[in-house]
């Protein structure tokens, strides 16, 4: 099957840890210090591995299971607001996010954000970046808000209805098995950001995905798939 997004995108809608804001990293790094602190035997780099793309909840009770007992009280409200803290000290924008929204703002494309992360969590990191200037927040959707963290595909199918556009006029933005498999069982075209070197999610290879390793190389992907009438 060939890489290729399908005709007539009308709208953008980026995932925002390791799309937009680069944060996965750091976010994964701390989760694994508490879960070395509660007595998992876990690494900084398996902890990348683990808990990259997933939301909270889902972290919370995949640990829980590891130790076999429930985390302390307050521990998922402890996470969050540390995420929080982390985020507004030191947020860093992926490399080509920002040249990537300037260049969709002035081609009139709309864009959106879906993610896994809380609102508490975007707006300390796009404010951080000074990102939030380049984005509209009520076309920011968080799935750990809406309760329906990826895969379920409730937030980016919620983006489109908000946009009043079909699921096959959307191209998702994505870096995880996780979020990518939202836009596959979305019905939705999707970009996944990933190194060459890196292995595909098993469900690949999906009509309308397509790998990139840089942001910089969206645009030209998307300009001859974009709809007649943008």
């Amino acid at each position: 099957m060939k890489e290729e997004l399908r005709n007539g995108i009308k709208l953008v809608i980026f995932d925002c840890d390791g799309v937009l804001i680069d944060s996965e990293g750091p976010s994964c790094r701390a989760t694994a210090q508490l879960a070395r602190s509660l007595g998992v035997a876990i690494s900084d780099e398996e902890g990348l591995a683990r808990f990259a793309g997933k939301a909270l909840p889902q972290v919370v009770r995949e640990l829980e299971a590891e130790l076999g007992r429930p985390l302390p009280p307050g521990t998922p409200a402890q996470m969050r607001e540390n995420l929080v803290r982390l985020m507004q000290q030191g947020a860093h924008p992926v490399p080509g996010a920002v040249e990537l929204l300037k260049a969709l703002a002035a081609r009139g494309v709309p864009v959106r954000v879906g993610s896994n992360s809380s609102m508490a969590e975007m707006d300390a990191k796009f404010g951080s970046t000074g990102m939030d200037r380049l984005l509209v927040r009520q076309n920011i959707h968080s799935a750990a808000d809406m309760g329906q963290p990826k895969p379920d595909p409730a937030v980016y199918l919620h983006g489109a209805a908000e946009e009043g556009v079909k699921p096959e006029e959307v191209v998702v933005v994505e870096d995880s098995d996780t979020g990518a498999d939202a836009a596959r069982r979305a019905g939705m075209s999707c970009i996944l950001l990933r190194p060459k070197s890196h292995p595909l999610p098993p469900y690949w290879p999906v009509e309308g995905f397509v790998r990139v390793s840089h942001l910089d190389e969206v645009m030209s992907l998307l300009e001859p798939k974009l709809a007649a009438s943008l």
